[in-house]
């Protein structure tokens, strides 16, 4: 317990968007169960254990019939439902309160619980952030700042200074941040890059030596920024949006989920033969990094907002049709009464799961593949 604090306090000290971030992301974690625990404790389901985090337990104590405690891999958290399908073992006294003898809405609602909880955490931050900030456009004040520089990066040995604004990179005009990246990307590690920036008023000229990245990419060693256009709302519209936004949020997350899993997608960008961020897969270490300049340009609102996302996303990705996934259940569950239909509905059918089992753990392979391909790539090559 002592050491997962320090590790808290060592993400505050390190950088205190990436502590606000991660902490958001452990109560989204908490909540997600809650939706489960709740849900399933309403429908008269037996809950014997909720658990924050994974692996050995390091802390807990007993209320009624469940065990509420905190285990040592901070990496999720579960609720035990007992009787969760025909597999599971359950006393005989306990099987009216397992999670297969339960109708099918009862079922499909403790299910999916996880998910939605995360849509109402997500219109809970967008609100926030919509009534505090504004709505997030995609328009840009004229001029290219520098928001952050690399500590003894080039571009901060060359004298380059955060506030800085852009006029030149390599003798070209810059209009937006793509800009600056697209032309350094033009050059080699080494090579020098001339960079005109205006600074009180006046215009100051450096020449850079720039560095590399862990990919052999050129390195100008800052991080640029455009001030955002906001548009502001009123209570009732801040509400309103929150809610009409998570749609295409969450067609947006279906189509990364496809193009994160596209293994092609996946080989080039490790390869290094593909920058295009939009198929790029991407960790919560990833995710965690790019909080860091959200939090410097937008402040707290900004972190919030980044929080949102991710919330649709986990959200969106947890109910795709695939055991071990929430989805996988509720499919479960849907052809099962599809079955009991066909029967009259006279008759509860459950699905052979034990059939099922080889290809979750295909899945879990394939997920776990995709982790480590994003992990790698967010650690060598951050975002």
């Amino acid at each position: 317990m002592l050491g997962i604090a320090a590790l808290f306090v060592w993400l505050a000290v390190l950088n205190i968007w990436w502590f606000v971030f991660v902490v958001g992301v452990v109560i989204s974690i908490f909540l997600h169960e809650l939706g489960h625990f709740a849900t399933a404790k309403w429908t008269g389901m037996k809950a014997t254990q909720f658990f924050l985090f994974f692996g050995p337990r390091l802390w807990s104590f007993r209320r009624g019939e469940t065990e509420y405690g905190v285990r040592a891999i901070p990496a999720g958290a579960f609720v035990r439902i007992v009787g969760m399908n025909r597999m599971d073992d359950v006393e005989p006294e306990d099987e009216d309160r397992t999670y297969r003898s339960k109708s099918f809405p009862r079922r499909l609602l403790v299910i999916s619980a996880g998910s939605i909880m995360h849509m109402i955490i997500a219109v809970a931050l967008l609100f926030t952030v919509y009534l505090g900030i504004g709505e997030r456009t995609d328009e840009f004040e004229p001029g290219v700042q520098v928001a952050a520089l690399s500590i003894n990066g080039p571009a901060e040995e060359a004298g380059i200074q955060v506030g800085d604004e852009f006029v030149e990179v390599g003798g070209q005009t810059v209009e937006t941040t793509r800009d600056v990246f697209d032309i350094v990307g033009t050059y080699e590690p080494q090579e020098f890059l001339d960079v005109v920036v205006l600074r009180d008023g006046e215009e100051v000229a450096f020449s850079v030596g720039l560095g590399s990245t862990e990919t052999g990419r050129a390195l100008l060693g800052v991080t640029s920024g455009q001030e955002r256009i906001y548009t502001q709302h009123s209570v009732a519209g801040a509400a309103t949006n929150a809610v009409t936004d998570i749609i295409p949020a969450s067609w947006e997350s279906v189509q990364g989920v496809f193009k994160a899993l596209n293994p092609v997608n996946i080989v080039t960008h490790l390869t290094g033969d593909n920058d295009d961020l939009a198929t790029r897969p991407t960790s919560v270490v990833g995710v965690t990094g790019v909080s860091d300049d959200l939090g410097d340009a937008e402040g707290i609102y900004g972190v919030l907002w980044l929080l949102a996302l991710l919330n649709v996303f986990v959200g969106v990705f947890n109910m795709f049709p695939l055991l071990p996934l929430d989805g996988g259940h509720a499919a479960v569950a849907a052809y099962e009464r599809i079955r009991e239909a066909m029967r009259g509905g006279k008759q509860r059918y459950m699905a052979d799961v034990e059939r099922l089992m080889p290809f979750a753990m295909g899945v879990m392979v394939l997920l776990l593949g995709l982790f480590t391909a994003a992990l790698y790539l967010d650690i060598t090559d951050p975002l």
